[in-house]
């Protein structure tokens, strides 16, 4: 709820207000201290909101920290006109630069919450394959259908070992899901109404198939659907292993 409060409403008042109080915290240094510093020292506030709020907070702090920048640090003061050129070139330029900041901090965020998920992926695929050394077949395969449940937030899902009828949807390896012979636009469509065939193979021969009951028009992420095949590969590892012939002692 923090986190929701810092990115919502209050990071746009906080976008409007910090330039602002920096501003009349440096007014009485006006004369004093260069105005190209004074817009540095306001990029700083640009880049302090956009790393709290959202892109759109970014933007309006650095609409802001220019406007006061104008009103308080150019002549004619107190006023939104500029006349010296040198003055104009630097509220310019202090746009520009907050205005790319905001955006460089949102996809900086971005990046962070990308690895975050990335290593909740990565801990699933490690901890299933650890499993396929060291479980028996039916626990990795329970163990998968859990994970698969959870990580696609599912309805429900079974595992039917060796069977292959029907004409369901189809989840396939490369996180795309085909409807008949159609690629099905999931991220616009979200996923469909019938379940979904997740088919496991070990060495290249099938095995059996996860039927994924899914929250008909839920919209899983790709990087989650490879997971999904990914965790699948794990099952048949598995299963592979639990059908090859032991070795002579």
């Amino acid at each position: 709820m923090r986190r929701y409060v810092m990115r919502g409403p209050v990071s746009l008042l906080a976008a409007m207000v910090i330039p602002l109080a920096l501003s009349a915290m440096l007014l009485p240094l006006r004369g004093h201290l260069a105005n190209t510093n004074v817009a540095l020292l306001l990029v700083v506030a640009v880049v302090a909101v956009a790393a709290v709020g959202h892109r759109a907070a970014g933007a309006v702090a650095a609409l802001s920290a220019a406007a006061w920048f104008d009103f308080f640090f150019t002549r004619p003061y107190e006023r939104f006109t500029i006349s010296n050129s040198s003055d104009v070139t630097t509220a310019v330029l202090l746009l520009a630069v907050g205005l790319a900041v905001s955006q460089l901090a949102a996809r900086a965020r971005h990046f962070e919450v990308v690895a975050v998920t990335d290593a909740g992926y990565l801990a699933r695929i490690h901890e299933a394959a650890v499993m396929a050394r060291s479980r028996p077949a039916p626990a990795v395969v329970d163990h998968v259908r859990a994970e698969l449940v959870d990580l696609l937030g599912l309805r429900g899902c079974r595992f039917e070992h060796g069977v292959l009828l029907g004409h369901p949807p189809r989840l396939e390896h490369d996180g795309s899901i085909v409807v008949g012979r159609r690629q099905w636009a999931t991220d616009e469509l979200g996923m469909p109404t019938d379940e979904v065939e997740l088919r496991v193979f070990a060495h290249g021969r099938y095995v059996g198939r996860f039927m994924l009951d899914a929250v008909p028009g839920s919209k899983p992420a790709r990087q989650a659907l490879l997971v999904a095949v990914t965790l699948a590969d794990q099952a048949g590892a598995a299963l592979e292993s639990s059908t090859r012939p032991a070795k002579a002692a």
